[in-house]
């Protein structure tokens, strides 16, 4: 597994640092108020385990599984496989993604809850990868700004394969071509 990445990008320590950081941000600035974190599956999970972990106000949780990738390449058409269970009207949404990348999925995801009349939308993101944006859409909290690489681990994957690095490194390019 560890042969097909080409260089580490994101060590562990520098990860779990990171995260504690925005974890205590986000702490700050919802003190008083009971967000719910709604992470986006699957590439989100160890991330957001991390970061709910590393918030010291109440909070609850809830998943939607959307797609608009096929490969390594986005579709543009976003399909939501697994909607929320709970109702976010009147409620504090973080949305917590992976990587953002053209922005297409978690702009439609933005504004598909939009409609449910929630308090506020924020956005976290593990990593942002502004040089691919395509949609008018940023994160509120970012961890890492990352080039246009093919990265995978700490729960990124290609082709299911690579979700369990420990750190997240760039996928050497005669492994996805």
């Amino acid at each position: 597994m560890e042969k097909d990445i080409e260089s580490i990008l994101i060590t562990e320590e520098d990860l779990k640092a990171k995260v504690r950081e925005i974890g205590a941000q986000i702490s700050a600035d919802y003190k008083g108020k009971t967000p719910i974190f709604v992470g986006v599956l699957k590439g989100c999970f160890v991330f957001m385990s991390d970061l709910v972990r590393s918030v010291s106000i109440n909070c609850s949780m809830d998943f939607m599984a959307v797609s608009s990738y096929s490969g390594t390449k986005t579709t543009g058409a976003v399909k939501i496989n697994k909607d929320l269970s709970e109702d976010i009207c009147g409620r504090d949404v973080i949305i917590v993604e992976d990587i953002l990348d053209s922005g297409v999925t978690l702009n439609y995801l933005k504004n598909y809850l939009m409609v449910r009349k929630p308090a506020s939308i924020k956005i976290v993101t593990l990593m942002d990868k502004p040089s691919r944006r395509k949609a008018d859409v940023y994160a509120d909290y970012s961890c890492f700004e990352v080039p246009d690489a093919f990265v995978v681990g700490y729960g990124l994957d290609y082709n299911e394969k690579y979700r369990n690095l420990p750190y997240v490194g760039i996928l050497k390019p005669e492994v996805y071509m």
